[in-house]
């Protein structure tokens, strides 16, 4: 009999609604070696970051190797541009004139599509699907990100089909447009002719809004759920503040027809200050789906008056339940100091919503997520209760850090549930324990990593069942402020938190936007795509992969400045109506006057001890009179 992988009866029990006893019981080992396809980001639509097929990396083959092998980086492909989606798997793939290799998915920010060859790293086929957009046309010349944008959001695979959705940004007769695309694995050509992204939604005042192509960036990972593929879109940098709201999009496969409804986050036809957003961006964490088919997302800022949130028509700074077809907003959670955040630029959205499986005598669906300012809040997906206060309504706070960031989760040799998180530089574990209520403790934290942009990062888990001593949690920190800017692949022992291995595993030269980026544990192997590469690391006994000098030496990307322009770097000491004071990094104090800038739209509002980049020229009386403010 072929052998079963756990995974199959993990996905098979969550679409039966009785996750929680299938993964609480044996381990993968007592079926056979599997092999392990990773179709969607974060393993599975619950985004637990958890394969629990992995039985060659354990804690001890990844600290002291087995025989003559160590674990180590074994190649680095070189790439044609940033990578800031997940890597997808598929095995046994057949490639057209190539033969059935295991293959590795990669797309790019030039809007290319690779298949590697997941065990030697060789480059099977390519594909380009058009003209990506420059950073000069971007919003504000936003920067958060490579020289251009082209595939942001990682796409999804539908196995049984052969087929990639993926959704393009392209430059087109002078403007530009997202193109959703039905690609097939074997031969990276279009299933179906392309699609033109295109939404409309009635506002407060009943006209009808258009969805933006030019001020909407798609950066969530993509959805592939109840015979939908469904999309989030975000802004570029808060710029543009006046047309660019939050998307979740819809379309069925197969023939790529939008669905009927969508939801707008912010259908608001006025705000106090022409301020709208309440992005789905999620630092490209993926757009989650329970057992029962309803969509959950979490939105950020919107107005920094802080006024305007309510939950129904701006529902900013909130995790949120929408039925299948986006008809429907099932639910709403937002938290109290939501005003607060708004104030502050502290994103509730800068992380996704973790849907757990059912534990043993816990509500059938529980849920986690943070945002900036480190809260992580514990909540009862069936019912989110937004509109209720006092007990029952949070099912617990926890102090993670800051997090642009997303959890993981893994069920332990102990049967019980655990959630991992990664705010700020560290990982910590905790453990779901309750009864007819659930609660998290704290199970450790790890030594920090390195990382010199904002806080948090991702995780995956890979494990051998529930077997113990097999846990290993995943991690690749953001660029470390070096020379060469490197991000570093860290593994820890996921029973007590020790460091197991740390190694280079490429550069990020484009440090203003983060590096989010997501390793992927399979068969044996871990992929890490950064900028302009993919490092694949093993068990091997010939020499270490390095990364080539050549990304080492990248320019990070930049808008040009027109004669007479400036552009600073710096921190935010104080804010005083349009007035903003400014510590640069050599320790000098520029005053801005963001006046124009907020008159153009091109602001995106600041924060005492945040981060902040302005474009602009220097009057006389030596105040940089700002063209664009950005967050930095």
């Amino acid at each position: 009999m072929a052998p079963i992988s756990l995974r199959s009866a993990l996905v098979a029990a969550v679409l039966a609604g009785s996750f929680g006893m299938v993964q609480l019981c044996g381990t993968a080992s007592a079926v056979g070696p599997v092999s392990e396809n990773v179709t969607t980001y974060h393993y599975d639509n619950l985004r637990t970051g958890w394969n629990p097929n992995e039985t060659v990396l354990t804690p001890k083959t990844v600290l002291r190797g087995s025989g003559a092998m160590t674990f180590k980086m074994t190649s680095f492909t070189s790439l044609d541009e940033q990578v800031d989606t997940q890597p997808l798997i598929v095995t046994g793939q057949t490639i057209k004139n190539m033969g059935t290799h295991d293959v590795v998915y990669v797309t790019t920010e030039n809007n290319s599509i690779y298949a590697i060859d997941a065990n030697s790293g060789a480059i099977l086929l390519k594909r380009n699907l058009g003209t990506p957009v420059p950073i000069e046309d971007l919003p504000g010349g936003c920067g958060n990100n490579s020289g251009n944008v082209g595939i942001g959001g990682t796409p999804v695979i539908d196995l049984p089909n052969n087929i990639m959705y993926v959704i393009s940004y392209l430059s087109v007769n002078g403007g530009e447009a997202y193109y959703l695309h039905e690609i097939n694995l074997t031969t990276l050509a279009d299933v179906t002719p392309r699609v033109l992204v295109r939404a409309g939604a009635k506002l407060t005042n009943g006209k009808n809004f258009l969805f933006h192509a030019s001020v909407s960036r798609q950066r969530a990972a993509l959805l592939l759920a109840n015979g939908n593929v469904y999309a989030g879109f975000a802004s570029f940098c808060d710029q543009a503040a006046d047309q660019s709201r939050g998307w979740v999009l819809g379309w069925n496969t197969g023939t790529l027809t939008p669905l009927a409804a969508n939801d707008l986050t912010n259908k608001l036809a006025t705000d106090p200050d022409n301020f709208f957003l309440s992005s789905v961006w999620m630092s490209g964490y993926g757009l989650a789906s329970s057992a029962a088919g309803d969509i959950y997302f979490v939105t950020g800022n919107s107005d920094p008056d802080g006024s305007t949130i309510d939950g129904v028509n701006n529902v900013a700074e909130s995790v949120v339940q929408v039925s299948s077809d986006l008809s429907t907003v099932k639910s709403v959670f937002t938290p109290d100091n939501a005003s607060d955040l708004e104030g502050g630029d502290n994103d509730f959205g800068s992380g996704g919503a973790l849907l757990l499986p059912p534990q043993a005598g816990a509500p059938s669906n529980l849920l986690t997520a943070a945002g900036k300012d480190g809260n992580m809040y514990f909540l009862n997906a069936d019912n989110l209760n937004n509109n209720t206060t006092g007990s029952g309504r949070i099912l617990g706070t926890y102090g993670i850090g800051g997090c642009w960031c997303g959890e993981s989760y893994f069920t332990g040799h102990d049967g019980k549930g655990h959630v991992v998180t990664s705010g700020n530089n560290s990982v910590s574990v905790w453990t779901v324990k309750g009864a007819t209520t659930s609660t998290l403790t704290q199970q450790f934290t790890t030594d920090g990593n390195s990382g010199a942009q904002d806080p948090g990062f991702f995780t995956t888990v890979s494990t051998n069942g529930t077997a113990a001593s097999s846990q290993v949690i995943w991690a690749v920190s953001r660029p470390d402020g070096s020379p060469s800017e490197n991000v570093s692949l860290y593994a820890y022992n996921g029973g007590n938190g020790a460091t197991l291995f740390s190694g280079v595993a490429g550069t990020w030269p484009n440090t203003g936007g983060n590096a989010n980026i997501v390793p992927v544990a399979a068969n044996g192997k871990v992929y890490v795509a950064s900028y302009e590469g993919l490092a694949i690391f093993g068990l091997s006994s010939g020499p270490a992969a390095t990364v080539p000098a050549s990304e080492a030496r990248a320019v990070a990307a930049r808008v040009p400045l027109a004669p007479g322009m400036h552009e600073i770097y710096g921190m935010v000491r104080a804010v005083a109506g349009s007035t903003i004071t400014v510590v640069k990094r050599d320790g000098t104090i520029v005053s801005v006057d963001a006046q124009p800038a907020v008159a153009n739209m091109n602001f995106a509002e600041p924060a005492v001890g945040r981060g902040i980049l302005v474009r602009g020229a220097y009057n006389n009386d030596g105040v940089l009179v700002a063209q664009s403010v950005l967050h930095a």
